[in-house]
């Protein structure tokens, strides 16, 4: 199977050697092949978001490996983890952390600038993805004029505008009334299957977990397929 993401044995932990010391991850593993839409379901406080942003190489792991389309992440220097976190990954938290003074086509176009994309095929490949999310007529609006679904849809868009092989997302819609919730998952399932890459998904919503291809929870530091 071509595994996009591969954690092997990840154990991570705070204040280490201290009274308060805290051991969140305990020897994790999770695998995830290209095109595989994974849920991780966890009750807050039990390290969803620590595994995640190691995952994301936001953070390192105290042991273990980190893996992306085969590459082993660990022993990268951090030029090269932030070059590879830049192209190969794509991240969205439960807000959707949008640039206030730009449109949403220009919050989609910025990352590919810093990117090297030209100005043309940046703002090619916005469209091409906002019209994807059905809000295309959207555009040229900054995110506080956009409902809260917009906004979301956008930072969707804004994830996925460098092509990334790996889509981590925490509570993607955990900010939103049910209805919303439904249909912006929706346009993120669009997305993530459009594109084929391989994703892991956190959220505390089963029915929109069981939509996806297979689920995890995280329990005392460790995953169990569900």
């Amino acid at each position: 199977m071509n595994n996009i993401l591969s954690l092997s044995g990840i154990t991570k932990g705070y204040n280490i050697g201290k009274p308060n010391a805290v051991t969140v991850l305990q020897g994790t593993d999770l695998h995830v092949a290209k095109g595989e839409v994974v849920a991780l379901v966890a009750p807050s406080g039990a390290g969803k978001s620590t595994l995640l942003h190691i995952a994301g190489l936001l953070d390192t792991a105290d042991a273990g490996t980190v893996e992306i389309a085969g590459q082993d992440m660990t022993m990268l220097s951090d030029r090269k983890r932030t070059a590879m976190r830049r192209n190969d990954v794509g991240f969205i938290y439960q807000f959707h952390h949008l640039l206030p003074e730009f449109t949403a086509l220009e919050n989609i176009i910025l990352p590919q600038l810093a990117n090297g994309v030209s100005d043309a095929d940046a703002a090619a490949r916005a469209t091409e993805l906002l019209t994807r999310v059905g809000i295309a007529d959207r555009g040229a609006h900054r995110p506080a004029a956009l409902s809260g679904g917009e906004q979301q849809r956008v930072a969707f868009c804004r994830a996925l505008a460098n092509k990334p092989q790996l889509l981590l997302a925490d509570e993607p819609t955990g900010n939103l009334d049910p209805d919303t919730s439904d249909r912006v998952f929706d346009a993120l399932m669009e997305l993530v299957r459009g594109t084929g890459l391989a994703a892991v998904i956190a959220t505390h919503n089963l029915e929109l977990a069981a939509r996806m291809d297979r689920m995890v929870r995280m329990t005392a530091g460790k995953l169990e397929t569900l």
